[in-house]
This record gives structure tokens, sequence and C-alpha cells, in this order.
């Protein structure tokens, strides 16, 4: 299943997770913002790690030298929705603080190694995103 893509968002939903929630042997949830420009709601699957009672996602893009919509969405309407599994629930985004990012990162890369890579392509510094229960 392709990351990213429509099918995997519309499996995911149908099916509480039980399709698209493991991926690539890591894990992923739907983060639905609200679109700065066009005031819409995106859905987009990321890869995330529990942190305590939040979740963190990496706004990498890849290691592009630009950030991921999604991420510029945040500084617009940092209230987002969020699904893991068959939970679905509002909570606030915000960038990870410079003391917590780095344990944050090392749980990121547990997931999903390429992160360092990414961070490699590029000299833009890449955020870790907690998603906090509203």
């Amino acid at each position: 299943m392709k990351l990213f893509g429509r099918e995997h968002v519309e499996r995911y939903r149908a099916t509480d997770g039980a399709e698209g929630h493991d991926w690539e042997g890591t894990q992923t949830l739907l983060l639905t913002t609200t679109g700065r420009k066009s005031g819409e709601q995106r859905t987009t699957p990321l890869i995330y790690a529990p942190a305590g009672d939040s979740f963190a996602v990496v706004a990498s893009k890849g290691g592009a030298d630009t950030p991921p919509a999604w991420f510029l969405n945040l500084s617009e309407s940092p209230e987002v929705e969020v699904q893991v599994k068959g939970d679905r629930f509002k909570a606030r985004a915000r960038t990870a603080s410079p003391e917590e990012k780095p344990e944050l990162w090392r749980k990121m890369i547990a997931e999903w190694p390429s992160y360092d890579e990414y961070q490699q392509r590029t000299e833009r510094e890449i955020p870790v995103v907690v998603l906090e229960r509203s």
C-alpha cells in the first residue's frame, strides 16, 4: 500500500486502521489539517511514535528543502483531527521544543531510520510535531 495516497486514507478509515496502520514495518496515523489557503480538510497518513499521552510525527517531506504542506497548515490552524487505528480524536499540534526534540527524534528513528538520512539531505532542521489530545 502506498503511503500518502488517497487509497491509504480510505482503507485506513474504512477498516479503523486494520488496513493501513501497519505499514512497511512501522505504524501510521491519519492527520487531518485545515488548508491555510483553501480552508479545506486535508488528511495525510504519517509515521508516528507514542509520546506519553501524545503522539509524535516528523515533518520531513523525505528530506526536501521545503516543509510538507500539512506542517505549513499547522501554522495557521494547530487544531487538528487524528486517527490512530479506530481511535479518532481532536488534538492540538505543536512543534517539539529544543529540549524535548532529541528524545522524540530517537523514538522516531526507531520507527523509521531513514529520518536521519532525510535530515542529511537538507539544511532545514526537520521538526518533530507533537499531537496533544484536546
